[in-house]
């Protein structure tokens, strides 16, 4: 059972005869409201001290900086850092904060060696803070403290494995694919929503498979529960379960003293409801986010926690919102506040800057699909020219498909690119063999990892691997049942090598990384006979033994890296040749967070933004409001909307492939293109008797506002 400590906080016990020199100005880099976030309710005595805090920051306005500041200047005033909980959503972003709260406790306190007054052993994710928690806790909730963690990629697979087995895929009728299961069950887990409504507002079309899906599931979480494997979901699920219950929810509350969340806009309900258990009075409690940019609603967030959250508690929480953007342009801010101004609720704010500029966004009318890329990769190239590297734009869509025309015309001109959201680090299949054997060495139970493990070996077939899978499932020990199966003779060398493997892994005396040395140089032969570009591949197994080496036990990185992969692999990353500098490709769900100098945004119009898969509800097309502002919001200096009248349509008719016509978005109404340039491109070409005049990059049109509102025929 955890007991709280007794120590005397870190700050306060060792930092306060230098902090009374330094306290003065070492906030004096902020502004008012900054500041006013940073201080509020530390040190209080009037009773609001640690009262809840909400900080609306808008895009641009120094969130990061004003969290770390915030964490940094509790620790000033006598919080012990491990008391403090940090929860962001990524654990490069943990980490960045907490190289930032060193960087500010250093300069306050010359006594201290860089960073260490800021040690934070509790910052990191959701779910592997939940995960960490999970296993300290497991015997008192009745777990395993040795269960395993699946992947996306693996529960799907799992999942897919009961529905076989439960003769599913052998319907009349269509039944949902394995993906599409493990998405209803994801959603109807982090909504905390019933089953019956998941699917009716979420997944109309499978609404006569509810009798179906429930068994499934249930089936599903068994299969789980018997291999001692958790999945993404399970990790807030039973989070939120333990601290549901007063005594253990008490108990963990009571550990920390202070507990900050990063871009609450993001969170479900699940973790709304973990904050709560965890600080009901909302005492010590800050969150920090934007509303206006809440648009993981396809992964259950909900703008709701951020919307409700100041009347959540008595008396309601302080709200400090934090308004000058240090990142755009005053006409950029002006078009994205007109954008979001029309949102029917919000916390009202409106982004200011003293970065000013004669150049407004422009809104630029092109023919279609093609017209649209070569005006992108002509805007590309005329920034490059004028001294922006390509790496400093973008260009942002709302659905990776709306890019493959472009890509094929920055490929025509040798432009080269990243498209961010391609294939993910743990999704390739050579990373996926390497982790399965060190997961299976972990988890003996773990069926998926020993499957993937087996089939390794050459001679072994499915039907093999599931008998020895079945005599393990059903054995007391499963390892002594591994040793004494019967491999069939020709697959006896590679077993015996396996077996030889997996037995140095789970002595005790196995060291870390040195195991992972140990997988990867007994794969090593296995990837040079499966995979065509075993080479390339190598680079892959050569970073993740770096990444492994960071890690200081087997069982936290195998948690850490699943739970928060890299983003790519190395033969997929998308940089062709030897490039230095490329262009950025990228949804606007993935470019959430960055900044470029120029972003071009395409389709900017009804049909793709909004998405016409997500005009259903109101709420839908609010979320899509915030999604065109957030691309708008990314832009520093140059800012491109395009705007194609037409489309090509496949298979849309009886009559085959047609052309679709389009109008501007929604969301940019006739009231607020004062805002914007009008453009027209290709550049209207003057008849040939009339006189020369200066050359100009852009055209504007008679009347967008008409052109865009008119039904093309």
């Amino acid at each position: 059972m955890h007991k709280s400590s007794s120590k005397p906080p870190l700050a306060a016990s060792r930092f306060p005869a230098a902090l009374q020199s330094a306290r003065s100005d070492y906030l004096a880099s902020l502004n008012p409201e900054q500041r006013i976030a940073v201080e509020c309710g530390v040190g209080k005595s009037n009773g609001s001290e640690h009262a809840p805090l909400l900080i609306i920051a808008g895009a641009g306005s120094g969130k990061t900086n004003t969290l770390a500041y915030r964490v940094a200047h509790l620790v000033c005033s006598g919080a012990d850092p491990q008391r403090i909980l940090l929860l962001t959503f990524s654990r490069r972003a943990a980490q960045d904060m907490v190289r930032r709260t060193g960087q500010i406790l250093s300069r306050v306190l010359d006594t201290q060696p860089r960073g260490q007054c800021a040690a934070l052993p509790w910052a990191g994710t959701f779910h592997s803070i939940g995960a960490r928690l999970l296993r300290e806790y497991a015997e008192r909730i009745g777990l395993n403290d040795t269960f395993t963690i699946h992947d996306r990629g693996d529960s799907e697979d799992l999942l897919g494995m009961v529905r076989h087995e439960l003769g599913l895929g052998e319907t009349k009728n269509r039944f949902p694919t394995k993906g599409s299961c493990l998405a209803v069950y994801s959603r109807t887990v982090n909504s905390g929503a019933p089953l019956s409504d998941v699917l009716k507002n979420t997944f109309p079309r499978f609404i006569l498979w509810e009798a179906e899906l429930k068994k499934l599931f249930d089936t599903y979480v068994g299969e789980k529960q018997l291999h001692n494997v958790l999945d993404y979901d399970d990790l807030l699920l039973y989070w939120s379960h333990t601290v549901s219950e007063p005594s253990l929810g008490r108990e963990i509350g009571e550990r920390f003293d202070h507990v900050l969340v990063d871009e609450y806009q993001d969170t479900n309900r699940l973790q709304a409801s973990i904050l709560l258990g965890i600080k009901p009075d909302g005492k010590g409690l800050t969150v920090v986010g934007d509303d206006a940019q809440s648009i993981y609603s396809f992964r259950a967030a909900t703008v709701r926690n951020i919307l409700d959250f100041p009347k959540q508690f008595q008396p309601p929480a302080r709200v400090v919102s934090l308004e000058r953007n240090y990142r755009s342009t005053r006409p950029i801010l002006d078009a994205s506040n007109g954008v979001i101004g029309l949102a029917a609720e919000r916390h009202t704010k409106n982004l200011w800057t003293d970065q000013s500029s004669a150049e407004k966004p422009k809104l630029v009318t092109v023919h279609d699909a093609g017209d649209q890329a070569e005006y992108v990769a002509a805007q590309v190239l005329h920034y490059r020219e004028l001294g922006i590297a390509l790496k400093a734009q973008a260009v942002l869509f709302r659905s990776s498909s709306h890019s493959a025309e472009l890509e094929l015309e920055l490929g025509r001109r040798g432009i080269p690119f990243v498209k961010y959201g391609g294939l993910k680090f743990l999704e390739a299949a050579h990373i996926k063999d390497v982790l399965a054997i060190l997961r299976w060495a972990e988890n003996p139970r773990d069926r998926l990892a020993g499957f993937r493990a087996i089939k390794l070996l050459p001679g072994v077939g499915s039907a093999t691997a599931v008998r020895l899978l079945d005599t393990m499932g059903d054995a007391a020990d499963p390892v002594a049942a591994m040793r004494a199966f019967s491999m069939p003779p020709s697959v006896g060398p590679g077993w015996h090598s396996l077996l030889g493997l997996l037995g140095s892994l789970r002595r005790a005396e196995s060291t870390w990384p040195a195991d992972m040395d140990s997988v990867t140089r007994w794969y090593a032969p296995h990837l040079q006979r499966i995979y065509e570009d075993a080479h390339v591949r190598q680079g892959d197994l050569v970073q993740l033994q770096q990444i492994a080496s960071t890690y200081a036990s087997r069982e936290r990185f195998l948690t850490e890296v699943t739970l928060d992969p890299p983003s790519a692999t190395s033969d997929e990353a998308g940089v062709p040749g030897q490039d230095d500098d490329y262009l950025i490709l990228s949804t606007i769900h993935s470019a959430k967070g960055q900044e470029w100098k120029a972003v071009q945004i395409l389709n900017v119009v009804d049909g793709c933004i909004p998405s016409d898969m997500s005009t259903g509800s109101s709420e839908e097309i609010e979320e899509e409001r915030r999604l065109l502002y957030v691309a708008m919001t990314r832009a520093k200096n140059h800012l491109h909307l395009l705007v194609p009248q037409r489309f090509y349509a496949h298979q849309q008719s009886k009559s085959g492939d047609r052309h679709v016509y389009a109008a501007l978005t929604r969301f940019i109404p006739e009231r607020l293109l004062h805002h914007f340039e009008p453009c027209a491109w290709p550049v209207v070409k003057e008849p040939a008797n009339t006189p020369a005049k200066a050359a100009h990059v852009f055209a504007p049109t008679v009347d967008i506002s008409a052109r865009a509102r008119a039904l093309w025929r």
